[in-house]
Formats: C-alpha cells, structure tokens, sequence
C-alpha cells in the first residue's frame, strides 16, 4: 500500500559552508525576539462553534553529537548542525460531532520517524532532502464519551515519553476509544488496527493496538495507571519490509506496555514522577537464519523513569526533567521508536534500542506560545560497545 505526498523538492548538498558563528547569532536573536502568538486561527465562530481551525508550528533546532564510536569501536566524526520542522493543519467541522482532519509536514521523504530538515551542517557534511507530505489526513467521529477515526493520523497511546513509538509516526488504520467517570477517577479504553509507514509515501507490516488508562485526580494529587499492546505482524513478501534496518519490516513484535505515573502540586510547583515496563513477548530463537535476530533473541524488555518539575503553560514557566532509559534490542521495534537520544543509524532512521542512558532536560517559556528547550543526553549500548553524547537546542513556536 502507498500514498503519494503533496509536494517534493529534493534538496542537493546545499548550503555546505561553515558559518556556525552567524547562524548560532540569529539563533539568540530569534529566541530573544520571539513575539507572542495565538494557537490557532479559527475560521468561521468562536470556540467549539468554530467551523475550522488553521494551527502551525515552526521549530528552530540546534543540534550536536560528540565523542560517539559505532558497535566496532571506529569513532564516529563530531557531527553540529542546524535543523529546522514545520507543520501545518487544518481541523473542518463537518457536522455536530463529525470532523475532519489534514496536516503537512517537513522533513525527508524516506523518513517517518523525522519532520525536521537539515538546513545548515557547520562540519560540510551533505544536508539531505527535504520535502513536505500529508501525514495527517483523517476523518473523525465524536459520540458521548466514545470516539473513532478513520485515515492517517497519530497512534492514540497514552504514554509519559516516545520509548516505545515516536509521536512523529503517523499510522493508517482504524481507531476507537470510549470512557467511563468523571474528572476525579475515569476509565478509557482505546483500540486500533492500523498499517505501518515506511517513509512518508509507503506502507508495510500491521499494527494493532489495546490499552487501558486509569486517570484519578484526588485535590492535588493525581495518579494515572496505563496497560496495554502493540502488536507487530510483518509482511515478509512486501518489498518495502527490507528497506527498514536490523530486519524490522520482516520480524514481528509482541510488546506489552505498562505505565505508572504520579502528579502532585509541590509549593506550587507541577511535580510529575513516571515509570514504564516493556516486555516484547514474541518467541525469537538462538538458531534463527537471521544472524541479528539469533544474537539478540533474549534481549526483549525495557523500563524507563523520569522526573518533571515544572511547567511551560505561560511567559516565564521553567521545566526541569530528568529520564533514565534501558531498553534491549527487541523490547519494541526500533524503527517506530523516538528518534531524539541517539544518532545510530541511517540518515532517515535511528536505531534507537539496545541503549542506556540519561537525559537531562531544561524548557523556558518565553511566551504560552513560544519556548526554549535544551537537552542532554548521554548513551550506551546494551550489548556492544557502542556509545554516543547529543545536546540540543530547540527554539518552538506555535502559530
């Protein structure tokens, strides 16, 4: 199955100078000028009346890997860059409880795990394609408590982080999801059948989704309780299942999820704590043919952690965070997991299990529509010795 994007304009090796110095100037200009902004337009009423909604988001990124060497211990050159993501949507109310969705973004044709587009790379390296695609188009309904969509749109899986999907992946299938109480203890169910994107323009192997989600909310304190599945089913036969790295399009994954995660008002202050399990349930084999999956068959779980205080509602919030992550090689399917620890991998997908390490996160709110974010992060291979450090600047406005 494929679907053809709105627009493409390979980009050649452009802009291969060195100009870290200037770019990194207008950089401090535009977080230091950023003006405020509305969250969306809305066309035709006010509020839930509105008939449409016209919403983007431009994100400025400067990014540096370092002090990294690959699984044989060959080190890999310091890598700095500047990148850049821009998406565009727009929501039309078709009728009372009746919507329609569509959104386009950047990035390369060949990736679905990234919308970002490098613009400037300060070591002459090649900037890659870029090109925009539909990677939202869906049709969807609202009745009492309960909700489906139809078309291509985000996984609705209640997770505290990307470990085990990327929020940047858009699947096409069927979604659904009811709830049960009120603000202070609800129940929601949520389930999907979808197909997996191979790049912006194809598609190859399924995925089916279950989770249940506990959310109480008791004064200042709340809690939220998380289970559920992602289930991998490849298609060995399509041809687009080999172009995914360690043989991902042509294994199939059992991932069992479970969440915690608690919310608490500390002297004022937003505190959340997070914690989740992963364990890939799907029987691979020591003899397997294939050698990658033979040398990782046991490497099937995962857990992570996190700590968050603050918020980035307003002008002037700060956010403090802090993530442990360990997950093996086949906890979930590295080719649908976040892209933002590492740079393993090829230029359009990250190879984002088998690692361990830690991420350290600082946002500032320069309005309650633009903001700061800078991370850290420091990484190591489970089972090799690979390794890798990446720190990032991100300069985020909503318009």
């Amino acid at each position: 199955m494929s679907t053809t994007g709105i627009c493409t304009h390979p980009r050649p090796g452009a802009l291969r100078r060195r100009a870290a110095v200037p770019a990194v100037a207008a950089l401090a200009l535009l977080l230091a000028a950023a003006p405020r902004a509305e969250a969306a337009v809305e066309l035709g009423g006010k509020g839930k009346d509105a008939k449409a909604k016209l919403s983007a988001d431009f994100r400025l990124r400067f990014e540096a890997d370092w002090d990294s060497q690959n699984a044989s211990g060959v080190a890999r050159d310091d890598r700095n860059r500047a990148r850049v993501r821009v998406r565009v949507g727009l929501t039309m109310k078709l009728s009372e409880g009746l919507e329609l969705g569509v959104r386009v973004r950047s990035g390369a044709e060949g990736s679905h795990q990234s919308p970002h587009i490098t613009i400037l790379d300060f070591d002459g390296n090649d900037t890659g394609d870029a090109s925009f695609d539909l990677d939202k188009w869906y049709l969807k309904a609202t009745r009492g408590r309960g909700w489906a969509w139809v078309g291509r749109n985000g996984l609705p899986l209640w997770r505290p982080d990307e470990l085990a999907f990327d929020d940047d992946v858009t699947p096409a299938g069927l979604a659904a999801g009811y709830e049960w109480g009120d603000k202070e203890g609800k129940l929601t169910l949520t389930g999907g059948y979808f197909t997996l994107p191979v790049g912006m323009r194809a598609f190859s192997g399924n995925l089916t989704l279950a989770q249940a989600v506990y959310q109480r909310q008791a004064g200042a304190t709340g809690f939220t309780l998380a289970g559920g599945l992602l289930g991998v089913e490849a298609e060995p036969g399509d041809p687009d299942a080999g172009r995914l790295l360690n043989g991902n399009g042509l294994r199939d994954y059992q991932t069992w999820i479970g969440n915690a995660q608690l919310r608490r008002q500390v002297g004022g202050l937003p505190l959340t704590v997070s914690a989740s399990l992963y364990h890939n349930a799907e029987s691979y084999s020591r003899n397997d043919p294939d050698p990658f999956t033979a040398a990782n068959f046991d490497q099937t779980d995962g857990w992570s952690f996190s700590v968050q205080a603050g918020s980035t509602k307003k002008k002037g919030d700060r956010l403090y965070a802090y993530y442990y992550a360990h997950v093996e090689t086949f906890a979930v399917s590295s080719s649908y997991a976040q892209d933002d620890w590492l740079r393993w991998g090829s230029a359009t997908e990250t190879r984002a299990t088998n690692m361990k390490g830690h991420e350290l996160r600082f946002a500032y709110a320069l309005s309650g529509a633009a903001n700061v974010v800078a991370r850290l992060y420091l990484v190591d291979a489970i089972t090799t010795i690979e390794d890798g450090n990446r720190f990032r600047v991100d300069f985020n406005y909503k318009f």
